[in-house]
């Protein structure tokens, strides 16, 4: 027998790997014949690194960068093999920001930029970056600017690197833009499809969440709409209906329009950078899960792609959660056989997210799985 496991992390409680060692314990305890794989899960979110790096025996640097108000972080990407694993939450991310201080007119991607160029000094050309968690709105002009990239007024005057610089923008100059670029392959995981601006664009429907007010959206949607004729006129190509371009405040449109990057599911590029099919289709069962499970967990998420895959081999597949979501029920339609909560009972968030309290009702709830689950063998 063969159990694959893969799950996402259970966000302020445990890591995607370490869950998955968990219950690979339990199995093993239940079964101790089965031959129980274990394969790290993210969608290009935040934990992708870690769970990515951690999973593969890759390596984590830490770098000082500019943070979405210029204030100095220390931002963490990953390496694995050839490519270089980047979430930009690290540098330019919502967390990084206090709720009294957040506003899109104010944040930048410049230390995305940085932490590319960091890996391009060390003479990595393939990218994975999660875009997922931004403070920004500046259609990344932020990064490209710390790539070389010169964002230029009416009066050929360089302008600033912020979601409120956007207005300025008259001309764009790439004479400086790093060469190294050029050389490089960006694989964005994008997990909404959002196009630039419009009625579902980058700031109509993410900017109240970066403390923009309306008249603020009203501004960066024009802003944005300018920029991207900007962007047509020079490079003759037309990106602003892309699916995914709208994502973190516009970043997407940047990697597609002027670094010619690839905007992809995370957890399509997550399941194939992990080789998850070759292990999945000699499978008995497939094992999954994630923080929570609601009915918008087969849209992309994590999950998601487990279950894809499982179903393309006949595998059946569990999904464990620390709480379910709305219409939760719907997923059994889309690939998850059953799914389970690890929450025995009503309680506080802050006691069901301890660590302790995690892992004893996880380990509770797989023993009961598995011993359902010999029953039918």
């Amino acid at each position: 027998m063969k159990i694959v496991i893969s799950v996402d992390s259970f966000k302020g409680s445990l890591e995607s790997i370490e869950a998955g060692e968990i219950i690979k314990e339990v199995i093993l305890e239940e079964i101790p014949t089965c031959k129980v794989v274990v394969k790290p899960l993210a969608d290009g979110g935040e934990g992708t690194v870690s769970a990515l790096v951690t999973g593969l025996n890759g390596e984590f640097i830490d770098i000082e960068v500019t943070g979405p108000l210029t204030d100095k972080v220390v931002a963490r990407y990953g390496v694995v093999g050839e490519k270089a694993i980047i979430e930009m939450a690290s540098s330019s991310g919502l967390t990084l920001v206090d709720k009294k201080d957040r506003n899109p007119l104010n944040t930048t991607t410049y230390g995305l930029g940085e932490i590319i160029k960091d890996a391009l000094d060390r003479d990595y050309r393939e990218f994975i970056i999660g875009i997922g968690g931004s403070a920004t709105n500046d259609i990344g002009i932020g990064m490209l600017s710390s790539l070389g990239y010169k964002f230029l007024d009416k009066n050929k005057k360089e302008v600033g690197i912020f979601g409120r610089d956007l207005k300025n923008i008259c001309y764009i100059d790439d004479e400086n833009v790093d060469k190294r670029i050029k050389e490089s392959l960006f694989e964005i995981a994008c997990d909404v499809n959002n196009p630039l601006y419009g009625e579902k664009g980058a700031a109509n429907i993410y900017g109240p969440q970066k403390g923009a007010t309306q008249e603020d959206i009203e501004k960066l949607d024009l802003w944005a709409k300018n920029f991207s004729k900007i962007v047509t006129d020079k490079y003759k190509t037309s990106f602003e209906n892309l699916e995914g371009v709208g994502a973190a405040g516009g970043l997407g449109y940047a990697f597609k329009a002027l670094l010619n990057g690839n905007l992809v599911r995370g957890v399509d590029i997550i399941t194939r950078f992990l080789n998850l099919e070759e292990d999945i289709k000699t499978a008995d069962l497939a094992i999954t899960g994630e923080g929570e499970i609601d009915h918008q967990t087969m849209m992309g998420k994590a999950p998601s792609g487990i279950a894809k895959l499982a179903k393309k081999y006949g595998v059946s597949t569990i999904a464990i959660a620390g709480s379910l979501g709305k219409d939760v029920e719907k997923i059994n339609d889309e690939g998850i056989d059953a799914y389970f909560s690890i929450t025995p009972k009503p309680v506080a968030l802050e006691e069901a997210m301890k660590k302790e309290f995690a892992i004893k009702n996880l380990k509770s709830t797989i023993k009961q799985i598995i011993r359902v689950y010999k029953m039918t063998k």
